[in-house]
């Protein structure tokens, strides 16, 4: 499944550039709009300000991750919808599997639709019980500036260029580093319908039972 060997890029961030081919990454995302078809992309809202984020956005799983005026949470079904979110893809599976190891699998895959423009500012994956479990990130469509690096907003931090088909996992001491996309650029791939980038990160969000 992994074409590639991992590159460490620090302490628990590991990258897998080129982990999937190209006919994987075209049936990736015909796949994930397939899915996208009954679970809209919508854009979320920050909770205290109500200002909508840059991207779209939506899940597959049995959870999905929200944000909106009350809040960073899981929730079980679509906030348009009322639906619950579609099963993820099998290659998703596969790939979690491979590279993190972990014992359990994920619970969400959240989908970020960047067209041109858009951004992600430094943030941390923290709205999880499972932070033993590492967070994976598959880039599809057009090339990233992607930056990640401490526990705190202001520490050192490196950038990353995310290629489609690129395969990023952090976990261990790099579980709560804050992450986020400088810059989208556009053009750089045909991949995705309409152009842009999807990111899918799959996230294990309940402790696994004993």
């Amino acid at each position: 499944m992994l074409h590639a060997s991992p590159l460490d890029i620090s302490p628990g961030i590991r990258l897998w550039s080129g982990a999937l081919d190209a006919d994987e990454q075209k049936s990736l995302v015909e796949d994930v709009m397939r899915r996208a078809a009954d679970a809209p992309f919508y854009r979320p809202t920050m909770p205290r300000s109500g200002k909508p984020f840059a991207v779209e956005e939506t899940n597959f799983g049995s959870l999905g991750w929200l944000s909106d005026t009350n809040g960073y949470r899981y929730e079980t079904n679509h906030p348009l919808t009322h639906r619950p979110w579609p099963a993820m893809p099998e290659l998703l599976l596969e790939l979690w599997r491979d590279a993190t190891g972990y014992r359990a699998p994920p619970e969400c895959c959240l989908v970020n639709l960047y067209r041109a423009g858009a951004r992600m500012g430094l943030h941390q994956d923290r709205d999880e019980q499972a932070l033993d479990a590492p967070v994976l990130s598959v880039s599809l469509g057009d090339d990233a500036l992607f930056r990640i690096g401490g526990a705190t907003r202001r520490g050192p931090s490196v950038n990353v260029k995310l290629s489609s088909g690129d395969v990023l996992a952090f976990g261990g001491p790099a579980r709560l580093a804050f992450h986020g996309i400088d810059r989208l650029m556009s053009g750089s791939s045909q991949l995705v319908p309409g152009g842009g980038r999807i990111n899918l990160t799959l996230r294990r969000v309940k402790s696994p039972t004993p």
